[in-house]
């Protein structure tokens, strides 16, 4: 399997997929307000050449697109590329893709399966630099007492609360800036 990209339309709107042999390079979530998601892919991964996704890599794109739409799937089956990957970066990783759609944890819940409260931030910093949101579910990781925290794709925090209003994982009436959808 070659290296390369695609671009999926999402409930959210288009995201795009990096590829090697080793499994997913990256998922981008959109772009907010316009930009240029082909130029954006292919700045992240030069090596990749926009094109038909292999077997494994459209099913995980059809995973992202039933996630988004609403549907309980936890894509755990994703083969990720994650040699380049600190391993405090994959335990993280590997906790938050096991929280069930639906359903969050806070940093800090994440830091204490990791044995040590006080890498809350360094879950934080993790998750801010999550190649495959979707796949590696950062948008299920809250801050302390259930506040929303940050969220490094575009669209920031609004985007996390919209992922996780698609999921069921917040009650519509405490999201006010989705209200009335």
């Amino acid at each position: 399997m070659s290296d390369g990209f695609a671009l999926f339309d999402t409930a959210i709107g288009l995201c795009g997929v990096a590829w090697n042999a080793r499994g997913l390079a990256g998922v981008m979530l959109p772009l907010s307000e316009g930009g240029d998601p082909r130029g954006r892919m292919t700045r992240r991964h030069p090596e990749a050449d926009e094109g038909e996704p292999p077997p494994a890599v459209a099913e995980a794109i059809a995973g992202m697109q039933a996630v988004l739409r609403g549907e309980k799937r936890d894509l755990l089956e994703v083969a990720l590329d994650d040699g380049a990957i600190a391993p405090l970066a994959k335990r993280v990783y590997a906790i938050a893709r096991a929280i069930p759609p639906g359903q969050t944890l806070t940093y800090g819940d994440i830091a204490r399966r990791l044995g040590d409260v006080s890498l809350s931030r360094a879950v934080g910093q993790a998750l801010g630099a999550n190649p495959w949101p979707i796949v590696v579910p950062c948008h299920r990781i809250l801050a302390a007492g259930g506040r929303k925290g940050g969220f490094s794709a575009p669209g920031g925090a609004d985007t996390k609360l919209r992922m996780l209003e698609i999921e069921g994982a917040l009650a519509p009436d405490t999201l006010p800036l989705f209200s009335g959808r």
